[in-house]
């Protein structure tokens, strides 16, 4: 199982700020089995795209339309992600759903739109606080993991990486214990084994609460924890290239 590391750099950096984080991570030693991922925004894609031509970095957009095509104002398409080189696009995170009302269902459709054009969906499921406080976190996730993912086949299932957010430890200092990761990863894993065991176990499932530098070991070595999607310290050059020294240290 390979251990990825992702950034999303979310509404930050403009093209300069891009460029130079960017060519700080060229420098960067990526270990065997060890996955970057870095999301830029819109406007920087193409450039990223080129600007990590030659390097194991890939490319990812923080959302897309489910549309092909049409009269959305300000959206992009997944084809349009493809024509320019972007090979993964996160979908699902809980800003979009919090902030622009996305549902499990339209949700599902950007999945299959981005799998009709070849690019990895990075989806992202996770419960609120008062739902961890209530302890119906394990409903939840399962609710948004087979309303986004029940309708797919083992094939395109195969294709997709999950990541949890507990959204109570985004952006608040808190952080989930790395037993309290694993239980979520674990019931992940679970319901993926629902549709295929030995596909489930090819999936990587990420970490995406406050992982940085000094929690990411402790994480990444649960069994059921593959990597993280990294928010804040992934807009830093060097703790972003620690936690990719981190993940290939723990993958080996």
């Amino acid at each position: 199982m390979r251990t990825i590391v992702a950034g999303n750099w979310k509404m930050n950096k403009d093209r300069t700020a891009v460029m130079a984080m960017i060519a700080s991570l060229r420098n960067v030693t990526i270990p065997k089995d060890v996955e970057v991922i870095i999301a830029p925004a819109f406007p920087f894609l193409a450039q990223a795209v080129e600007a990590v031509e030659g390097t194991a970095i890939r490319i990812a957009s923080q959302n897309c339309h489910e549309a092909a095509s049409g009269a959305f104002t300000g959206e992009v398409s997944a084809g349009m992600l493809k024509s320019i080189g972007v090979n993964a696009c996160i979908v699902g995170h809980s800003e979009r759903r919090q902030f622009f009302n996305e549902t499990d269902a339209a949700i599902a459709s950007k999945i299959t739109a981005l799998l009709e054009h070849g690019i990895t969906p990075i989806y992202c499921c996770g419960e609120l606080k008062e739902e961890r406080l209530a302890n119906t976190h394990a409903e939840v996730i399962t609710r948004q993991m087979k309303t986004a993912l029940g309708a797919l086949d083992n094939e395109a299932l195969g294709r997709l990486v999950i990541a949890y957010e507990p959204v109570w430890a985004i952006g608040t200092g808190l952080t989930a214990t790395a037993a309290q990761a694993q239980e979520v990863h674990a019931l992940i894993r679970s319901l993926l084994r629902t549709h295929d065991e030995r596909i489930a176990e090819t999936i990587p499932v990420l970490y995406g609460g406050s992982c940085k530098p000094d929690n990411a070991a402790e994480l990444f070595a649960n069994p059921d924890v593959n990597g993280g999607l990294i928010g804040g310290a992934a807009l830093d050059a060097g703790q972003f290239s620690e936690l990719i020294r981190i993940a290939g240290k723990v993958n080996t």
